[in-house]
């Protein structure tokens, strides 16, 4: 058994005012648990995305989150959850005035190619391939190479 506090947990934020990992502390080996607290404003993600083998499951806590997906907007209120399979493209966001508070998993933990819908400026290109390391995101576009950094 393992048990941590979210308290105790780093806050790690990348596009989130609070981004915090719960994978490593808990030794997950065939899941992903992110704890998020967001800001008006803030994003899970920063962009409409798709983790190509991995679902994702958002659990909202407190607040409403707004889910942009390739079928419009979906709401997620306190107490709800939403799931998104492999491939499906989403992007959740606090659009409201309030602090919104959720836990975020991903199955499995292993996301394998991540892509954004970012289409390519110099060829056209529907989506660029996601690379995210400790220096930030960089995305490739798999037509013709373009990459942008974030």
């Amino acid at each position: 058994m393992e048990k941590v506090s979210i308290d105790s947990l780093d806050n790690e934020p990348r596009v989130a005012d609070v981004q915090k990992h719960a994978s490593s502390p808990l030794n997950l080996s065939d899941m992903a648990m992110n704890y998020y607290e967001l800001e008006p404003g803030d994003s899970f993600s920063g962009g409409l995305h798709t983790h190509m083998n991995q679902e994702e499951v958002f659990y909202v806590i407190e607040g409403t989150a707004t889910f942009e997906t390739m079928d419009g907007e979906v709401e997620v209120g306190a107490d709800e959850v939403v799931r998104f399979a492999p491939g499906e493209y989403q992007e959740g966001k606090n659009e409201s005035d309030e602090r919104i508070k959720a836990l975020a998993l991903g199955a499995p933990q292993d996301a394998g190619e991540t892509r954004s819908a970012l289409p390519c400026e110099e060829c056209g290109a529907d989506y660029h391939v996601a690379v995210v390391d400790e220096s930030g995101v960089t995305l490739e576009c798999p037509d013709c190479g373009n990459v942008i950094e974030m």
